[in-house]
């Protein structure tokens, strides 16, 4: 039993390849707002906080040396967004194929979510209603 009350997700972060696309792909579909770029001259670390109204935010990040590739490890599964109704995600889901991503159209689920997911930056990134 957890002794710490009102607890909720500050933030979740994420790796990616090109930190500009990656911010631009979460304000452009997510209607983020970002926060000041960080950069740490020393390691050459550079991230940015996204804001989506109320709830977590995303920290977006990268450093050199990262792989050009994504590589499948534990931990970033995904991160799932809420849109507002099923129409709100096929509206997205649509945008986001004709953008020229890779989409796996709108389907109820097993647990009965009506969901949507794009690939983006090798991260599965979930359209819910």
């Amino acid at each position: 039993m957890s002794i710490v009350t009102n607890m909720k997700i500050e933030h979740a972060a994420l790796y990616v390849t090109d930190l500009e696309a990656a911010r631009n792909f979460f304000i452009k579909y997510f209607g983020a707002i970002a926060g000041e770029k960080y950069h740490n001259a020393a390691t050459g670390f550079t991230s940015y906080f996204l804001s989506f109204g109320e709830g977590a935010r995303l920290e977006i990040m990268n450093r050199p040396g990262l792989p050009d590739s994504p590589q499948i490890s534990l931990g970033y599964s995904h991160i799932a967004f809420s849109v507002g109704g099923k129409d709100c995600v096929d509206t997205l889901a649509e945008r986001l194929a004709t953008d020229g991503f890779k989409v796996c159209p709108p389907r109820i689920t097993g647990d009965g979510y009506y969901e949507a997911v794009v690939m983006f930056d090798g991260s599965a990134v979930e359209i819910t209603e």
